[in-house]
């Protein structure tokens, strides 16, 4: 039998056992009471010293901030712990390599309007807000999320709604941040009712950490904005089976009968989920909730997160152990968001033996191992096979291989 997931609510610490359930419920609340200073976390779970020395000096430079819900979720004994390592700094902020960039995906490089990115020919990505419920430390975004400085105005979201409007190949708009979700509901159904009246745009997505970090989020008014510019596209970022609550399960279930498709782009992180077991149980969770796990992506070489990076020999093998074990839902892409605006591109394992091809069968090395012929076919309009006629007609079906025939 299944384990059912946990509540934060319930599993809160003694620093808000005198939260009532309808204050935690509430996101509000959730937003006003967010941990932004090392003597409020410390009083919460013991802090290495490493950890209050991150704390102090990302202060001017990447801020600190937890939501009561997602700092619940921490294991206070380890610091392993995957929502640890994910929430509260780490002393591999402080070192620089020559190689990180402070804009990885050259987004500011490619904005012909504040606050939107145009980078491929259909797709828009709006900056709808600097403020996140949780400043995830591997952040992409550190040189603008976080500062209020950075936080787009009105006028700019009103421009780049024009620019939307007055380019007809744009087919394709994700409102992302920040966390788009941070604005007053009031504000995210304008934005979202002026994108569904331009005729040539297609497809709305949002991108959204809210569901792991705040699902309180998650509201029937929000859910009724939604649902009034149905279809849109929710993608979400679930990192670790420890992120999954039931207050995460209730707001993806609200958002599923708003009439959203939801789909997951999980970040691979060094020591969080870089292991085949942790990303085959995340996403058979994913699936039961939903949501389709829709990529993998390879951390950026952005400033401050390398220690989080891993090799993509890594993401290779877990994609090598997903195939197979389940099905195509649940296998994302890998990909790498190429840096200086080059866009994403998938990485999978090569399952085609080298060497083979050309006048003789292509050979296939399948997950378990085994060995398969495939004839390839020249390209010509008759489909003719590189095997010829004779050949094919004193031919047998190729038998299976064992897996250690190399």
């Amino acid at each position: 039998m299944r384990e059912a997931s946990r509540s934060s609510y319930a599993s809160r610490p003694r620093f808000w056992r005198s939260v009532r359930q309808e204050e935690w419920s509430s996101w509000i609340w959730q937003q006003q009471n967010r941990v932004r200073d090392v003597e409020t976390l410390c009083q919460i779970i013991p802090l290495s010293s490493d950890e209050i020395e991150t704390i102090n000096w990302s202060a001017d430079r990447f801020r600190m901030a937890i939501t009561p819900h997602y700092l619940t979720l921490i294991d206070g004994s380890s610091l392993e712990c995957p929502i640890r390592l994910q929430a509260i700094p780490q002393r591999g902020e402080q070192v620089r390599f020559p190689y990180e960039l402070d804009d990885p995906l050259a987004e500011e490089k490619h904005m012909p309007v504040p606050g939107l990115t145009h980078r491929y020919p259909d797709r828009v990505l709006v900056y709808m807000t600097h403020n996140c419920p949780v400043y995830c430390r591997h952040c992409t975004r550190k040189r603008k999320v976080s500062d209020p400085q950075s936080a787009p105005r009105a006028q700019e979201l009103t421009a780049a709604i024009a620019y939307i409007a007055g380019h007809p190949e744009v087919r394709d708009v994700l409102l992302s941040g920040g966390d788009p979700l941070s604005l007053s509901t009031r504000r995210l159904a304008g934005a979202l009712a002026a994108i569904r009246r331009i005729d040539h745009v297609d497809v709305i997505r949002v991108g959204t950490r809210n569901p792991v970090t705040l699902p309180q989020r998650i509201d029937a008014e929000l859910c009724e904005v939604l649902a009034s510019v149905a279809p849109v596209y929710v993608n979400t970022q679930f990192n670790h089976l420890d992120e999954a609550t039931s207050e995460s399960e209730q707001a993806l279930k609200m958002l599923r009968e708003a009439g959203c498709i939801l789909s997951n782009q999980m970040v691979l992180l060094a020591g969080i989920n870089d292991t085949p077991h942790k990303v085959e149980t995340l996403n058979r969770w994913l699936l039961r909730n939903g949501v389709r796990p829709y990529y993998i992506f390879q951390a950026d070489m952005a400033a401050g997160i390398t220690h989080y990076r891993t090799p993509l020999a890594t993401g290779l093998e877990i994609m090598r152990h997903l195939r197979g074990r389940l099905s195509g839902l649940g296998v994302p892409q890998f990909v790498i968001d190429l840096p200086d605006g080059g866009g994403k591109i998938p990485i999978s394992p090569d399952y085609l033996e080298p060497g083979t091809g050309k006048e003789q069968p292509l050979l296939f090395r399948n997950w378990q191992g085994e060995l398969f012929e495939f004839w390839d076919v020249d390209g010509t309009p008759t489909g003719q096979s590189f095997m010829s006629s004779a050949e094919s007609e004193n031919r047998s079906l190729p038998s299976r291989r064992n897996p250690k025939d190399r």
